[in-house]
């Protein structure tokens, strides 16, 4: 999958976030003070193609936001970063995506999300977005867009060759589209979405393996199952193995998974095997978690690179 010249182009969803951090969560009726809050960019996405640019890669943002406040805040954010916006489009008739993030004392945390302009597009949109595919070496998915627009964009990158990486998060209600099985030429859930696709939930290298043959069975090309403290289990054709975790203190781990998927599609389009691809995408979400918010917690490469001087293969 080596490219060296080519862009990462994502396809996904751009928010504004509104995190507020906690001693507990609430319960159910009860008001309580936050401990601090903070705004800034969201959206799996916008996390994404954030966290690509950061690792020194070309990448483009494709999607939707409002024609809003919240949508010049998004986009200044982005290209102050690198990002290509050219296909990140405005919808006037709906506003900007919203997260509301809630993250408790131990660093986990509660979402609600309105995906505003995200989820007001199905497949009929998806010739406005494609343009950000010509002379892509990878592109990445999530499931915070209208599904039936996610297959279309799948199909097209097949049938032009791209590399398809596909975050399942958020799992639909009804599971992913049928047809989109075999288009993800790299699936990456972590054991929450392992279990929700496959039944099975996965807790160490043996069950993660048992789930990742189900997803083959599917048609899925690689599986890359996130164990989040207990590591990463991946499966590729001719390769498979673990990655254990990489030590770091976690403050706040909303970004964790986004960064990694970042790290992964970098080190793939730079023609890394699944293994060093997988362990430079942990040491991304590893980092990510030492610091507070979603995109602008993800890490620089020479940051990574240390990560990885510092905790060496065993």
């Amino acid at each position: 999958m080596s490219t060296p010249s080519a862009h990462i182009a994502v396809i996904g969803s751009t928010n504004i976030d509104f995190v507020m951090h906690v001693t507990r969560f609430a319960r159910p009726g009860e008001t309580m003070h936050v401990l601090s809050s903070a705004t800034g960019l969201g959206g799996k996405g916008a996390n994404q193609a954030m966290a690509v640019a950061r690792l020194g890669r070309a990448v483009a943002l494709a999607g939707w936001t409002g024609r809003d406040m919240l949508a010049t805040m998004a986009r200044t954010t982005l290209e102050d970063a690198g990002v290509d916006t050219r296909w990140l489009l405005e919808d006037a008739a709906t506003g900007t995506g919203r997260a509301f993030i809630t993250i408790n004392h131990a660093g986990e945390n509660q979402i609600l999300v309105d995906g505003g302009a995200n989820m007001a597009h199905t497949h009929t949109s998806c010739p406005r977005i494609l343009p950000a595919l010509t002379g892509a070496g990878l592109v990445m998915m999530q499931m915070e867009m209208d599904p039936d627009l996610m297959l279309a964009v799948a199909r097209h990158a097949r049938a032009h060759a791209i590399p398809v990486m596909l975050d399942p998060a958020p799992v639909p209600a009804h599971g992913l589209p049928d047809a989109l099985w075999a288009l993800a030429d790299i699936l990456t859930p972590n054991e929450h979405e392992t279990a929700a696709l496959t039944g099975v939930m996965p807790v160490d290298e043996t069950t993660a393996l048992a789930a990742a043959r189900i997803l083959h069975g599917r048609g899925v090309g690689t599986a890359i199952i996130k164990l989040g403290h207990r590591g990463v289990v991946y499966s590729a054709p001719g390769a498979q193995g673990f990655v254990p975790p990489f030590r770091v203190h976690a403050i706040d781990t909303v970004a964790a998974g986004d960064c990694f998927n970042a790290g992964l599609a970098t080190a793939l389009v730079g023609g890394a095997t699944p293994g060093q691809a997988v362990r430079l995408a942990a040491a991304c979400g590893a980092l990510a978690t030492t610091r507070a918010g979603a995109a602008q917690a993800a890490p620089t490469m020479p940051e990574v690179k240390a990560l990885l001087a510092q905790q060496p293969e065993a």
